[in-house]
Formats: structure tokens, C-alpha cells, sequence
């Protein structure tokens, strides 16, 4: 019988995910997608993220539909972004691509009932470029830190301490697990809010930073498209800050641009 896996995180799916249906906390973005073809699932189901700027949290829908992999993705309003476990248990489809409609998996149905229904999938070959992903180091004239622009939070390594890591990634707690939140010490990170949703789980990030002493922000899903840290810094504004972000002068409604430019210099 094919297998329902959760995983959570595209960036770590497990060896028996090949062939099954899983069920990940990942946002709906056009790297998951990539990472989900890769690694040679049957379907799979993402967290919306909001949506979002040009509808980034569910690119992989459409991507992955043109060679006939079935998707769908729970509405960040039902279950907690990067925690599969509370996607099975109350998450609600709020999108689905064409294979993953013609299994009957349509916005309103419960995320367990979808994974049962996309079982029925075609296991299909899927081909998708590689990601662009990015990882960019901006260096300010003066600057007193650099700027590491990462599409992903797993992209960051350890001469990465000491300095601003801007992500593309969502400000969900991966797992669950504070640990997680960064893993490095960075002198400040920014993350996606991914619409923030239900328990405030697209910024629970934040906290975990706080407790750290590690200055955090997300910035609003509909300003910047998730999976895409340039644009995270190009376009971002300011969603939710933490209190060590707050005494460097961040706040809602601010360019992060603007704030992280300052933060590089000051």
C-alpha cells in the first residue's frame, strides 16, 4: 500500500518518501516543487503560506502539474505551517492542481482525506529546471556586517554567524522545534510570515530568536514572494518584530531594505 509520509521540511524529504504521498510543512514554492520532483514522490500537500505575492506559496501546483504530479496545498489558516503532524490533523485544502481534482482532492476537504485519495495517484517522472535558489552576500560600502541573501534558511552555514541572514523561508518553526529557528548565531534574521495563519505559526520563529537574543522580523507574504529572499529584501515591509528587533529600531509597516541596510552599517 503506497505509504503516507510526513516530513517536515522539502529540504530533508526521507529515503521511503520516494513513491509516496507526503504530507510537508514546507511552503507551496516553486523550490519545494523542484525538491518534491527530485526526490520522486507520488503527490504531495504544502502549506499555502498565504499565498501571497504572485501567488509564490503555490507555485509548485502548476509547476508540477505539467508533467501530471498530483498536488495540493492546506490553507495557513487551518493548520500550522512546517508542522506536518497538525496538517493531517486539521488541515483544510485550499488549492489543488488538475491530478490531485481528478483523485476528487478539492479545496474544503481535510488534509487526511486528501492524502488518502491522492494514494490513487500515477507515480509519474517529473522534470523541473533547477532552482535558481539563491545565495547572494551584499557588503555595503562601510558596512560592519554583510548581508547573506538565502532562499532558503537551510542554506546557511557557519561563517554565516555574526552576520544578517535574509531568507526567502517561512517564519514557521520547522518541526516545531525552537532549535531550528536558526542555525546559526546570527546578528539578526528576516523570514517570510507566510500570512502568519492560525496560532500565529508564520512568525513563531520570532520568539524562538527572541529567547536567543537574536533580532528577528518577518515581512508580509503579500509584499514579497516566498522561496525568494532577493525579493524578501527588494520588497519586503515589515509584518512582526521581535523585542531585540524592536530596540534596533525595527517595526511593522517599515522597508526591510531600509532597516537592514541601517543594521549593516550601524
Amino acid at each position: 500500500m503506497t505509504l503516507i509520509i510526513e516530513a517536515p521540511t522539502a529540504t530533508k524529504f526521507p529515503p521511503e518518501a520516494r513513491g509516496s504521498v507526503v504530507v510537508c510543512g514546507s511552503h507551496g514554492g516553486r523550490y519545494p516543487a523542484y525538491l518534491a520532483a527530485r526526490a520522486g514522490l507520488r503527490a504531495v500537500i504544502f502549506s499555502d503560506a498565504g499565498v501571497g505575492r504572485d501567488s509564490a506559496g503555490v507555485a509548485s501546483l502548476a509547476l508540477l502539474e505539467k508533467d501530471g504530479m498530483a498536488a495540493a496545498a492546506v490553507s495557513h489558516m487551518s493548520a500550522r505551517i512546517g508542522e506536518p503532524a497538525d496538517m493531517l490533523a486539521r488541515g483544510i485544502i485550499s488549492h489543488a492542481n488538475g491530478p490531485a481534482r481528478k483523485l476528487g482532492v478539492e479545496p474544503g476537504v481535510t488534509c487526511r482525506r486528501a492524502a488518502e485519495l491522492l494514494r490513487g495517484a500515477d507515480l509519474v517522472p517529473v522534470e523541473i529546471e533547477p532552482s535558481a535558489e539563491a545565495r547572494t552576500v551584499l557588503e555595503p560600502v562601510g558596512a560592519k556586517r554583510r548581508l547573506i541573501i538565502i532562499d532558503s534558511a537551510a542554506m546557511v552555514e557557519p561563517a554565516d554567524s555574526g552576520h544578517i541572514v535574509v531568507t526567502g523561508s517561512h517564519g514557521g518553526l520547522v518541526g516545531g522545534d525552537p532549535v531550528l529557528a536558526l542555525r546559526v548565531d546570527g546578528y539578526a534574521a528576516v523570514f517570510n510570515d507566510a500570512g502568519i495563519g492560525i496560532d500565529e505559526a508564520g512568525i513563531a520563529r520570532l520568539p524562538a530568536l527572541e529567547r536567543r537574543g537574536i533580532p528577528a522580523f518577518t515581512v508580509a507574504a503579500a509584499s514579497a514572494r516566498i522561496g525568494e529572499a532577493i525579493s524578501t529584501f527588494e520588497d519586503g515591509i515589515i509584518s512582526a518584530v521581535n523585542g531585540p528587533a524592536v530596540k534596533l529600531g525595527a517595526a511593522p509597516g517599515l522597508r526591510a531594505k531600509e532597516v537592514l541596510t541601517a543594521w549593516a552599517l550601524g
